[in-house]
């Protein structure tokens, strides 16, 4: 078994330690709220900015700020969710995997028992939030969790689980129109799939932190797929994020400023592209943050282009 966990500066592995859990939470709570990924907020931000991104799209002007909140509420229990749903299936890989072995469940801190009762407890918690919706967006939000309980399963099938992830992670961006407005448009649809090209970047970007490990066991990534020529593909990807977002907020008849402030966002993947390392783990890890600005450069944008 390939196991190797060193404490390496604040992280255990991938986990950060003596952060606000350690210091404010008691300890039979801990590999909860680590399961949920709560110490690394970033995945819930991804997931959150597709939905805020379409909430503020079909709005009047100013979106609806109880809409806002309740998808801030969901994207964090849902993230959590899909991570506990990921560390269940990947429990054997993430054993034999350097920077994953310390997670809770292949650590013996929560059996699998416990985890799958922990992971019904958050559906449970987001269903209370999804029932609070337009009966259109109940009924796609519960479509959603065919691809939350399938995605972990594609890197053993395909060297693009990324694109998975992308259908997966931006599922927001139609649940957020179809919340306010009651139906589907052109303009969710459209922003659907720029935000699956916006996750095919960053999140192969985050792949090269694992490329050795996960060629040793045998998962797929689009980090292994592409190689050296990643970046050459992030600017088709990221391009198309733009091309994307732009036809979106055309079809939604966005004024001027959310050009104007989308260059900016342009600016901040092509940055991603020009600097990223693949070789450089923690260069990937903050590449693969930074994506928290574009998603607010984006939100902005947006609201920008609706007061106009």
């Amino acid at each position: 078994m390939y196991i190797v966990m060193k404490p390496s500066g604040t992280l255990l592995g991938d986990i950060p330690v003596d952060n606000w859990i350690d210091r404010h939470v008691p300890a039979p709570i801990r590999p909860y709220l680590r399961l949920m990924r709560l110490d690394r907020p970033i995945g819930t931000w991804l997931l959150l900015f597709p939905g805020w991104w379409s909430i503020a799209l079909a709005a009047d002007r100013w979106p609806d700020w109880r809409l806002m909140a309740l998808f801030a509420v969901g994207s964090v229990v849902m993230r959590g969710a899909g991570c506990t749903v990921n560390d269940i299936a990947d429990h054997d890989f993430d054993a034999r995997v350097a920077r994953t072995a310390a997670r809770p469940i292949p650590s013996g801190a929560v059996s699998l028992k416990q985890a799958t009762a922990f992971l019904a407890l958050q559906l449970c918690i987001g269903l209370v939030i999804l029932l609070q919706l337009d009966r259109a967006a109940v009924v796609l939000g519960a479509a959603s969790l065919f691809l939350v309980f399938s995605y972990p399963f594609m890197k053993r099938i395909t060297y693009w689980p990324q694109a998975w992830l992308g259908l997966t992670f931006n599922w927001g961006a139609l649940l957020g129109w179809a919340a306010v407005t009651g139906r589907l448009d052109w303009a969710p649809a459209i922003l659907y799939a720029a935000g699956l090209f916006w996750t095919l970047g960053y999140d192969t970007i985050y792949a090269h932190q694992d490329k050795e490990d996960d060629a040793l066991i045998g998962v797929k990534s689009t980090a292994l797929r592409l190689g050296a020529a990643t970046p050459g593909w992030l600017v088709g990807f990221y391009g198309l994020t733009l091309a994307g977002i732009a036809a979106a907020g055309w079809s939604a008849d966005l004024g001027w400023p959310f050009y104007v402030v989308l260059a900016a966002a342009g600016v901040q993947l092509a940055w991603q592209i020009k600097t990223v390392r693949i070789d450089d783990a923690a260069n990937c890890l903050s590449r693969f943050k930074s994506n928290r600005l574009f998603g607010w450069l984006v939100l902005g944008g947006v609201i920008a282009g609706k007061l106009a």
